[in-house]
């Protein structure tokens, strides 16, 4: 059974997190360097461009990539500190052994001796229970090769339905409402149309601390005279500066975006040409809104009812506009809704297709894009294919050589399967790159869904609070020690290079598949030489599809700094042609595989589709028992379940403990002062930590950032309640209560900040 070792501090002596700071060698001012290689930033979506500086095999420092055009050598916290967890202490060196009699709770073992037991156990499981009764889950970190070959490794190697990725907590919500109103999933421009837009719409998106070279645009649009309007239950850094703040509830973007097409209506600030020659649907949508008044919208929102006018009059007159929203109005059980209604006034405006005038969401992790378009998400095939239709089944299942009545069918998301492990559906799971035990709400259930499974393998490069559950854990690859491509924040496709070879027995972790595939005896379709390799049959099994990366080639990237798909290997009469990509979508004449000429959106007429977004309150509202709204997100100086950045000390030191942040009236209120140990609880449990107290909040909200672990872990109180439609978890929303703590908790004098 997959139970964590009982004690928890030898664990944490032996595996960490433990803080990594610069050594002598790295301080050292005249140290040069054996070579610098350009790469990329192994954080967010924006995937700055960066040069690793290497000597002896080591990642030494870095040196700024002036020439790579998205972030021109600006770089984040994150991301000037990113070369630390490299060399790093903890770093998994060897695979482990589940062990109850080592303090640690493992002991090594040889690479060679897991691969074998790992395919032992998959093997008994599937004869014992049949093929789903084994599950993976996949990361959005992890290259499109390697997410390539991991959706080709579960429904050929494994045979199981069974696979999902941690995507499905970040950007599905955006995908989904994405596909229905343009039938693609991709940020609608490049970020280059961000500084010639008069008007910025921000909604839900800490852009300063999450993805903060994505400010730096915003910024050169506002020297440029834009406008900028921010929609956030906080007053956030980029919320400061901008020309107008709407200080929305939680859980109630959709009424917002609809009372503002109501008005948009009423004033006549639509363009009606546009909206007749490129789009379905508009009267249903107009019909919907009607009822949604400004002081309706006002009531349900939260927002003052003259900066609802205000905010409709300065979007419905601009000339050109940007929107971008991220998983403040996502992470939601109608995040889809939230979606579509900001997706309604930006085709309402007939501001989209061109220069200056656009639309995107903005993408969480490193290849949240890349990893959501080719095969490991439950319901997909490479090229952003769907696994339910028989042409798109058909061409993969010829590419991999298999019967199409072989290719399993759709799964489910990955939190549905952990359902499914807690009523003993799925025995084993192999897991990469993913840590849920940070990362999913209601994460009791989650540690007891594990502890029911027959076998569980991780594959990671550091030990995460997941993988402390696993029977047998696996030494992966960082993002420098193997080669690859991701797809970042505008739909560009950018090359990762390899800088330093895997330490120890790690492996890259298209090495470890392959193994495995091979220890069970079912090698065929896995053995790729190397990543170059896995793209060359990816481009054949995205050809066609809607993620077209056939015209796409590591030279091309590197020659034109990074291609936006759809790119293609052929023109529509099936001549070869070298395509130079795509970076803005739905441009007047544009041809794409769907419309073949029609229009330039991805439906067969090819017009966008307006869509009715009813408003719904959040799964789990305010009551007597529980009257504040707990609302999750990130700091700038963490990053999601920080494996690796709460192992890297100067990031640590930035913000080094979880914080519960209030308004100073709720705090007279409860009597808290700024500092105080106080304790939020849910319905599903409590948490314990220090109060910040804040001016940026609204008062009828606290909020936690969701980056520790265990007894600090913001995901002990949030609700599984899911988006019907994307299934991403409602992280944004739940009912709690705050009170000051009477002690301190027990962890307090044991465990260092970053711990938990």
């Amino acid at each position: 059974m997959s139970t964590p070792p009982p004690n928890l501090l030898p664990v944490l002596d032996r595996f960490g997190p433990h803080l990594n700071r610069a050594s002598p060698a790295r301080l050292a001012t005249d140290a040069q360097p054996d070579r610098l290689v350009k790469t990329h930033c192994c954080f967010c979506g924006q995937q700055c461009g960066i040069q690793l500086k290497v000597k002896d095999d080591t990642v030494i420092g870095f040196e700024p990539w002036y020439d790579f055009p998205f972030n021109r050598g600006m770089l984040c916290p994150k991301g000037v500190k990113r070369y630390l967890q490299g060399a790093h202490p903890d770093r998994l060196l060897t695979a482990f052994k589940r062990d109850p009699g080592a303090p640690e709770g493992f002991s090594p073992m040889g690479y060679p001796e897991a691969i074998e037991r790992v395919a032992s156990e998959f093997a008994r499981i599937q004869r014992e229970h049949g093929n789903a009764a084994i599950g993976a889950l996949s990361g959005a970190s992890l290259t499109v090769e390697k997410a390539y070959l991991m959706g080709k490794f579960a429904r050929v190697c494994l045979k199981t339905p069974y696979i999902d990725y941690n995507g499905r907590l970040c950007m599905v919500s955006a995908g989904a409402g994405n596909k229905k109103a343009f039938g693609i999933d991709r940020a609608a421009n490049p970020w280059s149309d961000i500084p010639k837009a008069e008007l910025i719409w921000i909604s839900g998106a800490n852009v300063a601390e999450c993805a903060p070279i994505t400010t730096e645009y915003v910024w050169q649009a506002r020297d440029n005279g834009a406008r900028i309007i921010v929609v956030d239950p906080r007053i956030t850094p980029l919320a400061r500066t901008c020309d107008l703040f709407l200080p929305v509830k939680p859980g109630r973007d959709i009424a917002l975006f609809s009372g503002v097409l109501h008005l948009m209506i009423e004033k006549g600030w639509i363009d009606r040409p546009f909206i007749d020659a490129f789009t379905v649907g508009f009267d249903k949508v107009a019909e919907h809104v009607a009822s949604w008044t400004p002081a309706r919208t006002a009531e349900v929102t939260g927002i003052p009812e003259r900066l609802v006018r205000q905010a409709a009059e300065w979007w419905g007159t601009a000339k050109t506009s940007f929107l971008m929203h991220a998983r403040g109005i996502e992470h939601h059980s109608h995040g889809v809704q939230n979606v579509l209604g900001a997706i309604n006034i930006v085709l309402a405006s007939g501001r989209i297709g061109r220069e200056g005038c656009g639309y995107g969401t903005i993408t969480g992790q490193a290849n949240g894009q890349g990893g959501r378009e080719h095969g490991q998400k439950c319901d997909q095939l490479p090229g952003m294919r769907d696994i339910t239709n028989p042409e798109h089944r058909a061409h993969i299942a010829r590419l991999w050589n298999i019967p199409e009545p072989d290719l399993p069918g759709p799964g489910v998301d990955c939190y549905e399967m952990f359902r499914k492990i807690d009523r003993g559906e799925i025995k084993g799971l192999l897991s990469i790159c993913f840590n849920p035990m940070v990362s999913l709400p209601d994460n009791a259930f989650i540690a007891r869904a594990l502890g029911k499974l027959d076998f569980y393998l991780a594959i990671d490069f550091f030990m995460n609070e997941t993988a402390r559950h696993a029977d047998i854990v696996l030494p992966g690859s960082l993002q420098e020690e193997d080669e690859g491509i991701v797809t970042q924040i505008e739909g560009k496709v950018i090359k990762i290079n390899k800088a330093v070879e895997c330490p120890g027995d790690a492996r890259q972790d298209w090495k470890i598949i392959q193994d495995i595939a091979a220890a069970l005896g079912r090698p065929a379709g896995f053995t790729f030489a190397g990543p170059r390799e896995i793209l060359d049959e990816l481009r054949l099994a995205s050809k066609g599809g809607i993620a077209d990366y056939s015209g796409i080639t590591y030279e091309k990237i590197e020659r034109q700094y990074g291609v936006s798909w759809p790119c293609y290997s052929e023109s529509p009469d099936g001549a070869p042609i070298d395509h130079p990509g795509t970076p803005r979508l739905f441009e007047p004449g544009s041809w794409n595989p769907v419309a073949k000429g029609a229009g330039p959106y991805y439906y067969p007429d090819g017009k966008a589709r307006f869509n009715v977004a009813p408003y719904t309150p959040p799964a789990e509202d305010v009551d007597a028992d529980y009257p504040l709204i707990l609302t999750t997100g990130r700091v700038v100086s963490q990053f999601l379940s920080g494996t690796q950045t709460r192992r890297i000390g100067p990031l640590v030191d930035q913000y080094p403990e979880p914080r519960i942040e209030l308004h100073p009236r709720l705090a007279e209120t409860l009597g808290i002062s700024d500092g105080d140990w106080v304790t939020a609880e849910s319905r599903r449990g409590d948490c314990t930590l220090r109060a910040m107290v804040v001016t940026t909040i609204r008062p009828d909200t606290i909020f936690i950032p969701y980056h520790w672990p265990g007894r600090k872990s913001a995901n002990q109180l949030t609700i599984s309640a899911q988006d019907p439609i994307s299934k991403i978890p409602e992280y944004k929303v739940c009912a709690a209560r705050l009170r000051k703590a009477e002690a301190p908790p027990d962890w307090a004098d044991s465990l260092e900040p970053q711990q938990g």
